[in-house]
């Protein structure tokens, strides 16, 4: 795991969340739904990039268009690209950004990111608005856990043993940021989601 506090200044959040904000009117947020049970999860959800994440009864998977609309993805700004590039350590680049809006209450409860073909990668997580308490556990549900702030233009990746590390939301600070126009915030994660190609051939 590598935490990178205030990574984004305040100009380069709001830069940021201006191109965030015109993709979700390409591509509205939706809710997702638990798989099996169709339990609506407590964040909305949109993407950008060649795919997408999206869960529904059906399971999770990445998928290239929008599940309500049924429209390609709107593509990853050069702004997160560039972000990845001077600190992923990976040579290719990310094929999803998910785009997490988290209410005041809303959670994300442990989990590990596993629909990837590619574990190499990093999974690199950028936080604006409200501070959250984040929680990192190891490669078992049960495993001891530690907690840390979150906050506005901080910058997280997981690489190593952590990649594929439980981890979740706790919980969100209403009012500790004013840069969003209400209380909550958005963490952009990016992923690669399939393996690099090389002479036609995956690596």
């Amino acid at each position: 795991m590598k935490l990178l506090p205030g990574h984004l200044d305040r100009k380069d959040q709001e830069a940021l969340l201006d191109e965030i904000r015109a993709i979700v009117k390409q591509a509205p947020l939706f809710t997702p739904s638990m798989p099996r049970t169709g339990q609506p999860f407590s964040v909305r959800m949109s993407n950008c990039g060649p795919l997408g994440w999206v869960s529904d009864k059906t399971g999770y998977r990445y998928q290239a268009t929008h599940p309500a609309t049924n429209k390609p993805w709107p593509a990853l700004p050069q702004r997160l690209l560039q972000l990845w590039h001077d600190l992923a350590n990976y040579d290719d680049e990310p094929q999803a950004c998910l785009i997490n809006h988290y209410h005041s209450d809303a959670k994300m409860g442990l989990h590990v990111d596993g629909d990837e073909e590619d574990f190499t990668a990093p999974i690199f997580s950028l936080s604006l608005g409200d501070d959250a308490r984040f929680r990192l556990g190891g490669a078992r549900r049960n495993d001891p856990t530690k907690s840390f702030m979150l906050r506005s233009g901080d910058i997280l990746l997981l690489n190593g043993s952590d990649r594929k590390a439980y981890h979740g939301i706790d919980r969100i600070y209403p009012g500790t940021s004013t840069l969003l126009k209400a209380p909550g915030r958005i963490n952009l994660t990016m992923r690669r989601v399939t393996k690099p190609y090389t002479n036609g051939m995956k690596d």
